[in-house]
């Protein structure tokens, strides 16, 4: 009874925290403060580096593969660059999710107390924890390019054409 009762509470708690996502104000969330700044032993996400993220960060589940209509597609294409605020806070409120999920997930403990609950809440937060990683190794990155767009257009506003140009003069 109680893992039945822990996995059903999982699956709630999923499909619970999609929608909740796709909810809540953007304007909410902002990458450069706290929680979602990078934290100086981040080193603007290269520590994650050493888990070799790139490797596997493209073979979790993506959720805006499954559901291409409720979600932004998280690719850089040719529009990437009035996309990019928008994919920067998605980034946020997905680890915002991931995180809140992770931590609810231990309500496992009070539906089936003892070990069985601790570790099905412990496998969750387990679980969601790359996905947290993916946001915060992406954000600083996404930060990046979209400052130097700024910048750049800044500049050529002001009459700079040569803004942040290859070759040298």
């Amino acid at each position: 009874m109680g893992f039945k009762s822990c996995f059903a509470y999982i699956v709630f708690l999923a499909v619970i925290a999609f929608f909740i996502g796709r909810i809540l104000p953007k304007r909410w969330f902002h990458a450069e403060m706290f929680p979602y700044a990078s934290y100086s032993f981040e080193k603007n996400g290269k520590i994650y580096d050493r888990l070799h993220i790139r490797k596997w960060m493209n073979h979790v589940p993506d959720m805006s593969r499954v559901f291409t209509k409720w979600m932004p597609a998280k690719k850089m294409d040719d529009n990437y660059r009035e996309n990019l605020p928008l994919l920067i806070k998605e980034t946020c409120i997905a680890e915002f999710i991931h995180t809140a999920e992770g931590i609810a997930g231990f309500y496992c403990i009070s539906i089936w107390p003892g070990i069985g609950g601790f570790v099905l809440g412990m496998l969750f937060m387990l679980g969601n924890l790359p996905f947290i990683c993916i946001q915060r190794y992406n954000r600083p990155r996404m930060l990046k390019i979209w400052k130097r767009y700024c910048t750049e257009t800044e500049e050529m506003e002001n009459g700079n054409t040569y803004a942040h140009a290859d070759t040298e003069l």
